[in-house]
């Protein structure tokens, strides 16, 4: 690696350029199983709202695209996600500017497919977003980091096979910010 690549991809930068905000916000909307979509509306309510985090990150509300074709569908099996097929193809075509999700590793479930997508968003160019960050995945930190999270999002997937993003073990941060307010404070009850 060059000096001056090396100085580029080692400094903070903006990772949300102009030629990303020229492409579509996809934001990718799906539970595993029709009974978490009925008892886990909260995750459902949260994934739509990603499309709010797609515009407050400088796009356009006229350019984002919610697909939310898997909702209700298990991720085993990615031939049987008509939405995860979608989602391929526009980041294969290079309309996808940045791809939304409440955590970037459930978009697939598999490694394998986890590991495509991270490769067809890197060569098209499009970055990977959820609450926690937005992600590069032609850049090496960035690709490392999701490649973490895809690995233990794989791991624990037999674990938290029937859980909802709503749930306590799945996302602990998302009750903790119920419980202890967005400053981290503990609130009192009146």
């Amino acid at each position: 690696m060059s000096l001056a690549r090396y100085r580029i991809e080692g400094q903070p930068q903006q990772k949300i350029r102009p030629e990303h905000l020229g492409r579509a916000a996809i934001v990718y909307v799906r539970q595993s199983s029709r009974q978490q979509v009925v008892e886990h509306s909260e995750s459902t309510r949260l994934q739509y709202a990603l499309a709010e985090r797609a515009v407050a990150l400088g796009g356009a509300r006229s350019q984002v695209t919610v697909i939310d074709d898997d909702l209700g569908v298990s991720a085993a099996m990615a031939d049987s996600r008509k939405g995860f097929a979608r989602l391929v193809t526009e980041v294969t075509m290079g309309r996808a500017g940045v791809v939304l999700g409440i955590e970037m590793s459930r978009l697939a479930r598999t490694g394998r497919d986890w590991h495509q997508l991270l490769e067809l968003c890197s060569l098209s160019g499009a970055l990977l977003a959820d609450p926690d960050g937005v992600y590069d995945p032609g850049v090496y930190n960035d690709r490392l980091l999701l490649g973490l999270k895809g690995t233990m999002s794989e791991a624990l997937s037999g674990i938290r096979h029937n859980a909802s993003y709503a749930d306590l073990p799945v996302m602990p941060t998302m009750r903790q910010e119920t419980a202890f307010g967005r400053s981290g404070r503990q609130e009192r009850s009146a």
